[in-house]
Protein backbone atom coordinates (compact mmCIF):
# COMPACT_ATOMS: atom_id res chain seq x y z
CA UNK A 1 0.00 0.00 0.00
CA UNK A 2 0.91 3.69 -1.21
CA UNK A 3 1.41 6.49 1.33
CA UNK A 4 -0.55 9.47 1.19
CA UNK A 5 1.02 12.54 2.91
CA UNK A 6 -0.72 15.92 4.28
CA UNK A 7 1.20 18.84 4.45
CA UNK A 8 -0.80 21.03 7.03
CA UNK A 9 -0.03 24.72 7.25
CA UNK A 10 3.47 24.06 8.21
CA UNK A 11 6.41 26.82 9.70
CA UNK A 12 9.65 25.79 10.66
CA UNK A 13 12.51 27.58 11.92
CA UNK A 14 16.21 26.65 13.12
CA UNK A 15 17.85 28.49 16.33
CA UNK A 16 21.53 29.75 14.86
CA UNK A 17 23.36 31.09 17.79
CA UNK A 18 20.38 31.68 19.82
CA UNK A 19 18.89 33.52 16.90
CA UNK A 20 15.58 32.22 14.80
CA UNK A 21 16.07 32.05 10.95
CA UNK A 22 12.59 31.30 9.44
CA UNK A 23 12.76 28.97 6.94
CA UNK A 24 9.23 27.22 6.24
CA UNK A 25 6.69 29.90 6.05
CA UNK A 26 2.65 28.11 5.93
CA UNK A 27 3.64 25.50 3.55
CA UNK A 28 0.19 22.85 2.94
CA UNK A 29 0.46 20.31 0.11
CA UNK A 30 -1.29 17.05 -0.32
CA UNK A 31 0.67 14.20 -2.02
CA UNK A 32 -1.87 11.65 -2.58
CA UNK A 33 -0.89 7.80 -3.10
CA UNK A 34 1.61 6.77 -5.55
CA UNK A 35 2.44 10.63 -6.76
CA UNK A 36 5.46 11.57 -8.17
CA UNK A 37 6.21 15.06 -7.01
CA UNK A 38 9.09 17.48 -7.43
CA UNK A 39 9.60 20.38 -5.11
CA UNK A 40 11.74 23.26 -7.02
CA UNK A 41 12.88 26.36 -5.48
CA UNK A 42 15.78 28.82 -4.85
CA UNK A 43 19.32 27.30 -3.27
CA UNK A 44 19.00 27.55 0.75
CA UNK A 45 14.62 28.45 0.46
CA UNK A 46 13.73 25.33 2.67
CA UNK A 47 13.21 22.59 0.53
CA UNK A 48 15.71 20.03 2.06
CA UNK A 49 14.27 20.90 5.43
CA UNK A 50 10.87 20.17 4.44
CA UNK A 51 11.97 16.79 3.41
CA UNK A 52 13.77 16.01 6.91
CA UNK A 53 10.26 17.14 8.30
CA UNK A 54 8.03 14.37 6.06
CA UNK A 55 11.15 12.17 7.13
CA UNK A 56 10.83 12.22 10.61
CA UNK A 57 13.93 13.69 11.32
CA UNK A 58 12.84 16.92 12.59
CA UNK A 59 9.68 18.41 13.91
CA UNK A 60 7.85 21.64 12.20
CA UNK A 61 8.08 24.27 14.40
CA UNK A 62 4.25 24.80 13.64
CA UNK A 63 1.75 23.04 11.83
CA UNK A 64 1.23 19.07 10.84
CA UNK A 65 3.01 16.71 8.60
CA UNK A 66 0.06 13.18 8.35
CA UNK A 67 1.21 9.84 6.65
CA UNK A 68 -1.35 7.64 6.44
CA UNK A 69 -3.83 9.88 8.51
CA UNK A 70 -1.57 9.83 10.95
CA UNK A 71 0.68 12.77 12.74
CA UNK A 72 4.46 11.75 12.03
CA UNK A 73 6.58 11.49 14.95
CA UNK A 74 9.68 10.08 14.00
CA UNK A 75 11.47 8.39 11.17
CA UNK A 76 9.79 5.27 9.72
CA UNK A 77 11.36 2.50 7.90
CA UNK A 78 8.28 2.57 5.70
CA UNK A 79 9.72 6.68 4.27
CA UNK A 80 13.00 6.23 3.40
CA UNK A 81 15.13 9.27 2.36
CA UNK A 82 18.34 9.27 -0.53
CA UNK A 83 20.42 11.81 0.16
CA UNK A 84 22.88 13.28 -2.45
CA UNK A 85 25.60 11.83 -0.97
CA UNK A 86 25.41 7.43 -0.89
CA UNK A 87 27.26 7.70 2.33
CA UNK A 88 28.18 3.75 1.61
CA UNK A 89 30.22 2.37 4.67
CA UNK A 90 33.72 1.76 2.70
CA UNK A 91 34.32 -1.72 4.27
CA UNK A 92 31.07 -2.77 3.32
CA UNK A 93 30.58 -4.46 0.04
CA UNK A 94 28.02 -3.33 -2.24
CA UNK A 95 25.48 -6.21 -0.85
CA UNK A 96 26.71 -5.55 2.69
CA UNK A 97 25.66 -2.23 2.53
CA UNK A 98 22.80 -2.53 0.58
CA UNK A 99 21.69 -5.35 3.74
CA UNK A 100 21.60 -2.44 6.51
CA UNK A 101 18.30 -1.87 6.89
CA UNK A 102 17.08 -6.04 7.03
CA UNK A 103 19.97 -6.54 8.97
CA UNK A 104 19.31 -3.97 11.32
CA UNK A 105 15.65 -4.97 11.85
CA UNK A 106 16.97 -8.97 12.36
CA UNK A 107 15.84 -9.70 9.33
CA UNK A 108 17.94 -12.63 8.30
CA UNK A 109 14.81 -14.50 6.53
CA UNK A 110 15.13 -13.95 3.02
CA UNK A 111 18.05 -11.20 3.00
CA UNK A 112 20.18 -12.86 0.75
CA UNK A 113 17.17 -13.31 -1.62
CA UNK A 114 15.96 -9.77 -1.45
CA UNK A 115 19.38 -8.23 -1.35
CA UNK A 116 19.80 -10.17 -5.23
CA UNK A 117 16.48 -8.77 -6.19
CA UNK A 118 17.24 -4.88 -5.49
CA UNK A 119 20.61 -5.58 -7.36
CA UNK A 120 19.01 -6.51 -10.05
CA UNK A 121 16.80 -3.71 -10.13
CA UNK A 122 19.33 -1.03 -10.19
CA UNK A 123 21.75 -3.25 -12.99
CA UNK A 124 24.30 -3.91 -10.18
CA UNK A 125 24.37 -7.94 -11.21
CA UNK A 126 28.42 -8.70 -10.89
CA UNK A 127 29.13 -6.44 -8.23
CA UNK A 128 27.87 -7.51 -5.08
CA UNK A 129 31.21 -8.31 -3.98
CA UNK A 130 32.52 -5.18 -4.72
CA UNK A 131 33.46 -2.43 -2.54
CA UNK A 132 32.71 1.80 -2.36
CA UNK A 133 36.07 2.79 -3.29
CA UNK A 134 35.65 0.29 -6.64
CA UNK A 135 32.28 1.65 -7.90
CA UNK A 136 31.65 4.94 -9.71
CA UNK A 137 29.43 7.97 -8.54
CA UNK A 138 26.63 6.18 -11.08
CA UNK A 139 27.30 2.99 -9.45
CA UNK A 140 27.26 3.86 -5.82
CA UNK A 141 23.99 5.91 -6.44
CA UNK A 142 22.54 2.80 -7.64
CA UNK A 143 23.51 1.17 -4.01
CA UNK A 144 21.82 3.77 -2.40
CA UNK A 145 18.88 3.49 -4.37
CA UNK A 146 18.84 -0.08 -3.57
CA UNK A 147 19.53 0.40 -0.38
CA UNK A 148 16.42 2.60 -0.04
CA UNK A 149 14.43 -0.33 -1.93
CA UNK A 150 15.31 -3.16 -0.19
CA UNK A 151 13.10 -2.02 2.56
CA UNK A 152 10.25 -1.84 0.22
CA UNK A 153 9.08 1.87 0.90
CA UNK A 154 5.86 2.93 0.71
CA UNK A 155 7.30 6.91 0.56
CA UNK A 156 10.54 7.31 -1.29
CA UNK A 157 11.98 10.65 -0.42
CA UNK A 158 14.71 11.87 -2.53
CA UNK A 159 17.17 14.62 -1.81
CA UNK A 160 18.93 15.69 -5.03
CA UNK A 161 20.31 12.07 -5.60
CA UNK A 162 21.82 12.99 -8.67
CA UNK A 163 23.39 16.65 -8.16
CA UNK A 164 26.93 15.02 -7.82
CA UNK A 165 26.57 13.05 -10.86
CA UNK A 166 28.10 13.82 -14.93
CA UNK A 167 24.99 14.67 -17.38
CA UNK A 168 25.32 11.50 -18.99
CA UNK A 169 25.31 9.76 -15.96
CA UNK A 170 22.37 12.03 -14.53
CA UNK A 171 19.91 11.02 -17.63
CA UNK A 172 20.42 7.54 -17.23
CA UNK A 173 20.06 7.24 -13.65
CA UNK A 174 16.68 9.48 -13.93
CA UNK A 175 15.37 6.80 -16.24
CA UNK A 176 16.27 3.87 -13.88
CA UNK A 177 14.54 5.77 -11.25
CA UNK A 178 11.23 6.10 -12.97
CA UNK A 179 11.06 3.12 -14.37
CA UNK A 180 11.48 1.54 -10.61
CA UNK A 181 8.85 4.05 -9.66
CA UNK A 182 6.44 3.06 -12.35
CA UNK A 183 7.19 -1.06 -11.46
CA UNK A 184 7.15 -0.55 -7.55
CA UNK A 185 4.32 2.25 -7.50
CA UNK A 186 5.70 3.95 -4.31
CA UNK A 187 4.56 7.82 -3.89
CA UNK A 188 7.62 9.79 -4.55
CA UNK A 189 8.69 13.32 -3.14
CA UNK A 190 11.91 14.71 -4.96
CA UNK A 191 14.00 18.33 -4.26
CA UNK A 192 15.75 18.69 -7.32
CA UNK A 193 17.35 22.05 -8.90
CA UNK A 194 17.10 21.07 -12.37
CA UNK A 195 13.58 22.00 -14.03
CA UNK A 196 13.88 19.83 -16.93
CA UNK A 197 14.32 16.99 -14.47
CA UNK A 198 11.36 17.43 -12.56
CA UNK A 199 9.39 17.89 -16.15
CA UNK A 200 10.47 14.26 -17.34
CA UNK A 201 9.90 12.89 -14.01
CA UNK A 202 7.03 14.50 -11.80
CA UNK A 203 3.82 13.95 -11.81
CA UNK A 204 3.12 16.92 -10.26
CA UNK A 205 5.50 20.11 -9.49
CA UNK A 206 6.07 22.46 -6.63
CA UNK A 207 7.45 25.61 -6.92
CA UNK A 208 8.81 27.63 -3.89
CA UNK A 209 10.11 31.17 -3.27
CA UNK A 210 12.70 32.43 -1.30
CA UNK A 211 13.20 31.49 2.09
CA UNK A 212 11.59 31.19 4.41
CA UNK A 213 9.74 28.99 1.62
CA UNK A 214 6.16 29.96 0.45
CA UNK A 215 4.45 27.86 -2.48
CA UNK A 216 4.23 29.87 -5.05
CA UNK A 217 2.44 27.63 -7.27
CA UNK A 218 1.70 23.79 -7.93
CA UNK A 219 1.41 22.68 -11.59
CA UNK A 220 0.07 18.97 -12.52
CA UNK A 221 2.21 16.92 -14.93
CA UNK A 222 0.13 14.21 -16.41
CA UNK A 223 1.71 13.48 -19.68
CA UNK A 224 2.47 10.19 -20.87
CA UNK A 225 5.50 8.24 -20.34
CA UNK A 226 8.58 8.40 -21.41
CA UNK A 227 8.59 11.68 -22.22
CA UNK A 228 10.45 14.04 -24.63
CA UNK A 229 12.58 16.31 -23.15
CA UNK A 230 11.76 18.68 -26.56
CA UNK A 231 7.78 18.22 -26.45
CA UNK A 232 6.86 21.65 -26.81
CA UNK A 233 4.24 21.66 -23.78
CA UNK A 234 7.30 20.72 -21.44
CA UNK A 235 9.47 23.33 -22.59
CA UNK A 236 7.10 26.06 -22.11
CA UNK A 237 6.37 25.09 -18.54
CA UNK A 238 10.11 24.80 -18.37
CA UNK A 239 10.10 28.62 -19.55
CA UNK A 240 7.00 29.43 -17.28
CA UNK A 241 8.52 27.60 -14.08
CA UNK A 242 12.18 29.56 -14.67
CA UNK A 243 10.37 33.06 -14.73
CA UNK A 244 8.40 32.03 -11.31
CA UNK A 245 12.10 31.41 -10.66
CA UNK A 246 13.44 34.70 -11.60
CA UNK A 247 15.49 33.88 -14.14
CA UNK A 248 15.60 35.98 -16.98
CA UNK A 249 14.53 35.66 -20.66
CA UNK A 250 18.75 35.57 -20.95
CA UNK A 251 19.42 33.57 -18.88
CA UNK A 252 16.84 31.16 -19.72
CA UNK A 253 18.00 30.58 -23.20
CA UNK A 254 21.37 29.85 -22.27
CA UNK A 255 19.97 27.34 -19.10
Amino acid sequence: MVMPIDIAHVSHRLDLAGAPLPVLNDVSLKVAPGEFVALLGPSGCGKSTLLRLVAGLEKPSWGRILADGAEIAGPDPHRVVVFQDPTLFPWRTVAQNIALGPEARGEKAGQREAVAKVVKLVGLSGFEDALPHQLSGGMAQRVALARALINKPRLLILDEPFSKLDSLTRLSMQGELLSLWREAGFTTLLVTHDVEEALVLATKIVVLSARPAQILTVIDNPRAFPRDRSDPELVSLRQRILALLGVTATENSAA
